[in-house]
């Protein structure tokens, strides 16, 4: 179409040449006011400390337009942070963990998580650049736990590690296990992790005998002096590793 557009114009300016003859300008039409497009107005960015109540499948998509909650009613998502552009991957894991405190190791031990949205293709036609990057808790298989109460620092106090550790409802490894949130029932909990420090996956023989000792000592320190004791590891698959978790995770029961 734009080809065809330029030859029509070429042709008669062409046209114009040959004659020779001059034509009087034509005094420029104005638009009407009917006739002009107004520019769409951006949707305002989100507000950060907001309380939303998603759902799994919710909390999982790219862009999420729900409208917030009070904070002291049921909710499962709070907004941790809200910026510009286009960084989202980068900053939001960053400010998640400055907002719920803690050590790498609790947070990798604890069942919180981050999530960030960024606006619906609408919204982006508007004109809209902002990013939202908000902090869920995973109560157990695709399910979200509530947040009411304080979350900020909360991994940095013991309180809040004991809500929102990761636990499981049977041994690790067993056809009733059940990765949970432990403010609910379970037998066992996360209390160690194994990191790697190599860039790409060290393979499945190193990964696995990585965690025979450290998790054994994690387990006799949660078995508090006791002579008989069990303990768990589970270490990171390749896939697991291509997604970031750069770490096994050691079992004990509770």
């Amino acid at each position: 179409m734009r080809a065809a557009a330029a030859l029509v114009v070429a042709g008669t300016l062409l046209l114009g040449a040959c004659t020779g003859v001059d034509q009087p300008d034509e005094p420029a039409s104005s638009p009407s006011p009917e006739a002009k497009a107004e520019a769409p107005t951006p949707p305002p960015p989100p507000e950060r400390d907001a309380c939303y109540r998603l759902d799994y499948d919710e909390a999982i998509a790219t862009s999420n337009d729900a409208s917030p909650v009070p904070c002291r009613r049921r909710h499962t998502a709070r907004t941790v942070a809200v910026g510009d552009g286009r960084r989202a991957a980068r900053e939001c894991p960053r400010r998640f963990s400055s907002y719920v405190g803690g050590s790498t190791r609790d947070r990798r031990l604890s069942m919180l998580r981050p999530v960030w949205f960024t606006p619906t293709e609408e919204a982006r036609d508007a004109g809209a650049s902002w990013w939202r990057c908000d902090a869920v808790a995973l109560a157990g298989h695709e399910r979200l736990a509530d947040l009411r109460g304080e979350l900020r620092g909360a991994l940095g106090r013991p309180k809040g590690r004991d809500r929102y550790g990761m636990c499981g409802t049977a041994e690790p490894g067993t056809a009733r296990f059940e990765r949970v949130i432990c403010s609910t029932r379970h037998t066992w909990r996360a209390v160690d992790t194994v990191p790697f420090e190599q860039a790409s996956y060290p393979g499945v023989d190193e990964v696995r005998s990585a965690g025979d000792e450290p998790c054994r000592d994690a387990g006799a320190e949660a078995a508090d002096g006791a002579l008989d004791y069990r303990w768990g590891y589970e270490w990171p698959s390749a896939e697991q590793w291509r997604d970031g978790q750069h770490y096994g995770i050691c079992w004990a029961p509770s």
